[in-house]
């Protein structure tokens, strides 16, 4: 696997300035707002709606509903293959940090929320469909993920992770189309009710080689429940404050690109199926275009191939190899 010094974290603040770095995956969720002639308005609105929802939830000791704001910091990460220093975007993740305007106190929130990988489009929109060309139904290669979750698990094994980031990280995304969610009688203060799914969605699969588990919770005064991905024990490792922070700032993206699920205009009941082409939702004021996203994922996962993927197959090769050793 890469050696301790193979990764390279830089860190960049997400806020109504925040322009896209050349590395960035244009498709992931805070670049693609950040685009336009509607970019600072959109940047605007988004951070907006984090450091509402999150009073929303912390609202205790909060009478004003204004003593907490989400402050976003973009964490990059690169990987030098061969030590020649020429290193290449694996990762992209967001760190939440809370200000407390009361006490003027900055506390730690969660790394990871939203996931930003080259490799992933590279499995999803390169490999899968190559594989599936000449087959019937849905298979999927034996070895689906494996570089990818190999990467990101030597990542979070790091010297470079652990001296920044005090807790493994919680990914934080949208649940699956192709499944359907029954509530169950578990409830968390903060999490809110949880769900259950019909099966493992290719997403899970994909994620669990990844070493992170999931659970479906549809917080207080949601519409729909959000799959969090996280390593340990998602209920008693992380705070409150954390956890609203990774709420807050994955349901305001949600909202924006999957409004006819996360901004419906009536809840989930006890046997949810999400639909995007359900009609009955509200969008937001955030323009967006999804379109675009879908074809430039192709796009990203042909960079990842050439630039990544071909380069560096021996080497990459035998890491998956120590790894499964």
């Amino acid at each position: 696997m890469p050696e301790p010094s193979a990764f390279k974290i830089t860190s960049l603040r997400f806020d109504e300035d925040y322009i896209p770095a050349d590395s960035t995956r244009l498709t992931t969720n805070f670049a693609n707002l950040a685009r336009g002639a509607n970019r600072r308005q959109n940047l605007t609105n988004a951070l907006r709606m984090i450091d509402n929802r999150f009073n929303d939830l912390a609202h205790w000791d909060n009478p004003a509903g204004d003593r907490y704001g989400v402050e976003l910091d973009i964490i990059s990460v690169e990987l030098d293959v061969d030590g020649t220093g020429q290193a290449f975007p694996v990762i992209e993740v967001l760190k939440t940090t809370i200000h407390d305007r009361q006490t003027d106190a900055r506390i730690d929130g969660l790394v990871g929320n939203n996931f930003s990988s080259y490799l992933r489009d590279y499995d999803f929109s390169v490999v899968l469909p190559e594989h599936r060309k000449a087959r019937d139904g849905i298979s999927v290669p034996d070895d689906f993920g494996e570089l990818h979750g190999n990467i990101f698990r030597a990542f979070v094994a790091s010297q470079a992770f652990r001296a920044q980031f005090r807790k493994p990280p919680v990914i934080c995304i949208s649940v699956s189309e192709s499944k359907t969610y029954r509530r169950t009688a578990n409830a968390h203060p903060v999490l809110g009710v949880e769900y259950e799914p019909s099966g493992a969605s290719l997403t899970e699969q994909y994620f669990r080689k990844m070493g992170m588990q999931v659970r479906y919770f549809m917080p207080p005064r949601s519409v729909a429940p959000l799959a969090f991905y996280f390593i340990g024990d998602l209920l008693n490792d992380y705070t409150n404050l954390e956890l609203i922070g990774t709420i807050s700032t994955m349901e305001a993206f949600q909202k924006i690109y999957r409004p006819e699920i996360y901004n419906a205009n009536s809840e989930a009941g006890h046997c949810y199926k999400p639909s995007l082409k359900h009609r009955d939702f509200s969008p937001t004021r955030v323009i967006y275009d999804r379109e675009e996203r879908a074809r430039l994922a192709t796009e990203q996962g042909r960079f990842a191939e050439e630039h990544f993927i071909k380069p560096h197959l021996a080497r990459l090769g035998e890491w998956s190899t120590q790894s499964a050793v």
